[in-house]
């Protein structure tokens, strides 16, 4: 039998396709409410992870915090996600952007995310990795700006560009700010790497552009950097480009599969293999038998960490939020390299 691990130890292991003793297990949720301080985010977060012990605890604030820190109004939308409603964004037309101040962590909810981090990495210890999600500089402009932001950008590229400049150096700013504060590393999430929504020509030009000098400034003191493509038809390809230990993706919904994008992505661990309604409204048999198909299509489980493509809502119930990380102390060992 393997030497038990910390969940520490079991992610490394995982990313470097080395034997770990159990298959590891990550689940993260918004808070809706009690998010928008930093004792309530952190309680919350702390909370859940005492509750379920997962391997890997990601701090995830009010949704549109960045848009937030820059005026946005936003309440809370009751829905299953657990993401807020826009009242009024800060940039109503192509003039605005080049109007974006840079932001530092002085600013009051950059600060407010940094001390909830503060107090999360302090009440989960050392022994786990503590990611901050930092979104995409494109998907903050949507926030910024609206749903319509890829039109938007078609007809006033240079303003848009000089926004997005504004952007990422405010995203890099942050992204050292959260590892100084002690976050072990970067959640990045971007919700443009997507067929549906652009071409390849429009992403390498707001969205490559602009992503990778965010994570260009944290890769020489992050330990772990894990890549988030949110929605359908992801364009893959470009994970490389990133240079990430961990990426995670739709997989249960959208291709790849998860073990297509195991296979292409051979440089660290995919995170998947459950789907999102199955954790809110199937059974606990379900999440076993999906958590086993995970494994049986990622070489018997190596450089697997077991999850969701994306939040997990808000209305999965706690049986199942738990068998999923049961799941893991049932499966077998995953497979040596």
């Amino acid at each position: 039998m393997t030497t038990p691990m910390t969940p520490r130890q079991r992610i490394r292991a995982a990313i470097a396709g080395e034997p770990t003793d159990r298959v590891p297990v990550a689940l993260w949720k918004h808070f809706p409410g009690v998010d928008v301080s930093s004792e309530g985010l952190a309680a919350a977060v702390a909370g859940f992870q005492r509750r379920y012990g997962f391997d890997l605890v990601k701090v995830t604030p009010a949704s549109g915090y960045p848009a937030e820190a820059w005026g946005a109004e936003l309440v809370d939308d009751e829905n299953e996600h657990g993401t807020r409603r826009y009242e009024a964004r800060p940039v109503a037309g192509a003039s605005d952007w080049r109007d974006l101040p840079a932001l530092d962590s002085t600013n009051s909810v950059h600060a407010r995310e940094l001390e909830a981090l503060r107090r999360v990495r302090a009440a989960v210890g050392d022994d786990v990795h503590v990611v901050q999600t930092v979104f995409s500089p494109f998907t903050i402009a949507k926030q910024l700006y609206g749903p319509d932001i890829v039109e938007h950008a078609r007809d006033n590229s240079r303003q848009v560009e000089q926004g997005l400049e504004i952007i990422a150096d405010t995203a890099a700013r942050f992204a050292q700010d959260a590892l100084a504060a002690g976050a072990d590393g970067i959640f990045f999430a971007t919700q443009f790497a997507r067929h549906d929504l652009m071409s390849e020509l429009e992403y390498r030009q707001y969205g490559l552009e602009y992503d990778l000098p965010v994570l260009d400034a944290v890769r020489d003191t992050a330990d772990i950097l894990v890549l988030h493509m949110c929605g359908p038809t992801p364009m893959f390809h470009f994970v490389p480009k990133y240079e990430v230990d961990i990426v995670n993706w739709e997989d249960r919904e959208t291709p790849p599969s998860l073990h297509e994008g195991w296979e292409r992505f051979a440089d660290g661990a995919v995170l998947g293999g459950i789907r999102r309604q199955s954790l809110a409204s199937g059974t606990p048999e379900d999440i076993e038998a999906e958590a086993r198909w995970a494994v049986q299509h990622t070489d018997g489980g190596r450089r697997l960490i077991l999850g969701t493509g994306c939040v997990t809502l808000v209305t999965a119930p706690d049986e199942n939020i738990r068998a999923a990380r049961q799941a893991a102390e049932v499966l077998p060992e995953p497979s040596p390299a």
